[in-house]
C-alpha cells in the first residue's frame, strides 16, 4: 500500500514539471510600441546616441537568454529589408519598462524612418514608432564651388557649369570626398529667400541669377553649404572674369604659392603686368609675386577678361656693404640696415654661430670671417630674410716680388690668380708691358699695367696655354719671357 502511495506521488510529479515546463514554452510576450526619445536624429561624428523606450509583458515570459534587438526601416518607413541598430546582452533586460539606445548608420538619409523592437526567446515584435528624419552628417563644414570664385558668365545661348570643387584650395573640406552624400541646388530669389534647382554633383545654368548648393541634410540644419556665385550672360559680347586669391590679397608668401582662380571656360591666357605669361592657360595660375596679373578667357561665342592688383605682404629690406668686403688689420666695419618689416626683429651671425646681444639693425664688425644677418618680420606676415656678407684683409696690389713669374693659375682661389710683376715694372714707372698670345695676337699692351691680367676668363682651348711677354723701360734692354697658364 505505502509503494503504491509513493509510485502516485512520484508521477503526479513528473506530470505536474511537464506541465510547466510546457506552459513555459508555449510562453508569449507582447510588446508596445517604442516611443522616441527625440523628434529628429541628426548624427555625426561627434554625437550618434539615441533612445527609445518601450513596454512588454508579461516579464516571467522572458527566458533568460533572451535578447532584445532595434531594427530600422527604410527611408520611406518600410522594414521589408530592415537594418539592426542595436542588440542587447542575452538576459540583461528584464523588466518593463525598458529604454534601450541605438545608433544610426553612416548612410543613414531621409526624412520617413521608423524603428521597431523585437525580442528573441520568446518571439515577438512590436509594431513601428512614428516616423522620423534622420540624417548621418559625414560632413557638416562650409564647402566651396566654382573655385571660390564669385561669378561666372556664359555667351547668349550658352550655359556655365557649376561644380562643387574637389578638393578645392585650402582648407576646403570637399563633401565630394564622402560618396553617400547627395546635394541640393538653389536658385537666390531675395536677401534671405531661395528655391531649389536641381540635385546633383553640379548644375548647368542657363539662367542668369546667384546659386548654391547645400548637403541634403533635409530637416537637420547643416554647416554644410557652399559659397555664392552670381551668373551672368555676356550680351555685349564681353564678361567679367572674377580672379580670386587662395591666400587672399594682400597674401602671405611664407605659406607657400598663392592660387589664382578666375571663372570656367573654354580656354584660358593669364598676364602679369600686362605681359603674357608663358604656359599659363590653365583654368588656375599659382605664383608668390606682386603684380596686376590680368586673364583672358574664351567662353565660346564671347570673352571674359579680369585683372587683379596682387599685393605680396613680404617686405623689403638693404644692407649699406656689399658682398665682399676688405679691412686693415685693428680697423672695423659699420653695418647698418634699412626694412619695411613691421616690429622687425634682427639676429647676427659669424661663421654661422648667432652673435650674443646683436639684435639692431646695425653692427660693428671687428673680425675677418663670413657673416649673416636675419631680419624677421614678426607681425602680420611672419616671414624674414638675409642678407650675407664677408670680410678679408686687402690684397696688396703691388707687392714687392723680386722675379717676373712665369706661371700662374687664374682659378679664384685667391692665390697666383693674376700675373703679379716687381714694381719697377707696374702703373706709374712708364714701362710698357705687352702680352701676346703663341701666335703673335697681342692680348695687352699698357703703361699702367696693375697686376691684374688676367682680368677675364682666358679661353683654355689647350691644357696650358703659354703668353709671351716683353716689358720694356726707357733706355734699358727689354725684358722677354713666358707664361704659363693653368686651371
Amino acid at each position: 500500500m505505502q509503494k503504491t502511495t509513493i509510485l502516485k506521488a512520484l508521477f503526479f510529479g513528473i506530470c505536474l514539471l511537464t506541465f510547466l515546463s510546457t506552459e513555459k514554452s508555449n510562453a508569449q510576450i507582447v510588446i508596445g510600441t517604442p516611443n522616441l526619445g527625440f523628434s529628429q536624429a541628426c548624427a555625426s561624428e561627434s554625437f550618434n546616441t539615441y533612445n527609445t523606450t518601450f513596454v512588454f509583458s508579461p516579464e516571467s515570459a522572458l527566458s533568460a537568454s533572451n535578447q532584445f534587438i532595434i531594427e530600422m526601416s527604410d527611408a520611406d518607413g518600410s522594414f521589408s529589408d530592415p537594418t539592426i541598430v542595436f542588440t542587447s546582452n542575452a538576459g540583461e533586460v528584464t523588466t518593463s519598462p525598458a529604454t534601450l539606445s541605438f545608433s544610426l548608420p553612416e548612410t543613414t538619409s531621409g526624412e520617413g524612418y521608423r524603428i521597431r523592437i523585437k525580442s528573441t526567446a520568446p518571439v515577438a515584435t512590436s509594431s513601428g514608432s512614428a516616423t522620423f528624419a534622420a540624417y548621418y552628417k559625414a560632413q557638416d563644414s562650409p564647402f566651396t564651388i566654382n573655385n571660390l570664385v564669385s561669378t561666372g558668365a556664359y555667351c547668349t545661348g550658352g550655359s556655365y557649369l557649376l561644380t562643387i570643387d574637389n578638393p578645392g584650395t585650402g582648407s576646403n573640406d570637399s563633401p565630394l570626398n564622402y560618396p553617400s552624400l547627395t546635394f541640393n541646388w538653389y536658385k537666390e530669389t531675395g536677401p534671405t529667400t531661395s528655391v531649389f534647382v536641381a540635385q546633383g554633383n553640379s548644375l548647368e545654368v542657363t539662367e542668369e541669377g546667384t546659386y548654391f548648393v547645400e548637403t541634403n541634410y533635409g530637416t537637420c540644419t547643416s554647416n554644410s553649404f557652399s559659397n555664392r556665385v552670381t551668373i551672368s550672360e555676356a550680351t555685349s559680347g564681353e564678361a567679367n572674369a572674377s580672379i580670386v586669391s587662395s591666400l587672399g590679397n594682400p597674401f602671405c608668401p611664407d605659406q607657400g604659392m598663392t592660387t589664382l582662380s578666375t571663372i570656367g571656360g573654354n580656354s584660358y591666357q593669364w598676364y602679369k603686368d600686362g605681359n603674357i605669361i608663358p604656359d599659363a592657360t590653365e583654368q588656375m595660375y599659382q605664383t608668390n609675386e606682386s603684380g596686376v596679373f590680368s586673364v583672358q578667357v574664351d567662353l565660346g561665342s564671347c570673352e571674359a577678361s579680369g585683372s587683379i592688383d596682387l599685393v605680396s605682404e613680404s617686405f623689403t629690406s638693404t644692407i649699406d656693404v656689399p658682398e665682399e668686403n676688405t679691412m686693415e688689420e685693428g680697423e672695423t666695419l659699420w653695418v647698418s640696415l634699412t626694412t619695411t618689416a613691421i616690429d622687425p626683429e634682427f639676429q647676427w651671425y659669424f661663421n654661422n654661430n648667432l652673435i650674443a646681444g646683436a639684435t639692431e639693425d646695425s653692427y660693428q664688425a671687428t673680425a675677418y670671417g663670413d657673416y649673416r644677418v636675419v631680419i624677421s618680420q614678426t607681425s602680420g606676415c611672419i616671414v624674414s630674410s638675409e642678407f650675407l656678407f664677408s670680410i678679408s684683409a686687402p690684397i696688396e696690389q703691388f707687392p714687392d716680388v723680386a722675379n717676373i713669374p712665369n706661371l700662374i693659375s687664374p682659378n679664384g682661389d685667391g692665390v697666383n690668380d693674376t700675373w703679379v710683376i716687381p714694381p719697377q715694372y707696374v702703373s706709374g714707372t712708364n714701362a710698357e708691358v705687352i702680352i701676346m698670345t703663341n701666335q703673335g695676337k697681342v692680348v695687352l699692351q699698357t703703361n699702367d699695367y696693375q697686376n691684374n691680367w688676367p682680368e677675364n676668363q682666358l679661353d683654355f682651348k689647350s691644357i696650358n696655354p703659354v703668353y709671351y711677354y716683353i716689358i720694356t723701360i726707357p733706355n734699358q734692354k727689354p725684358k722677354k719671357g713666358s707664361i704659363t697658364v693653368v686651371k
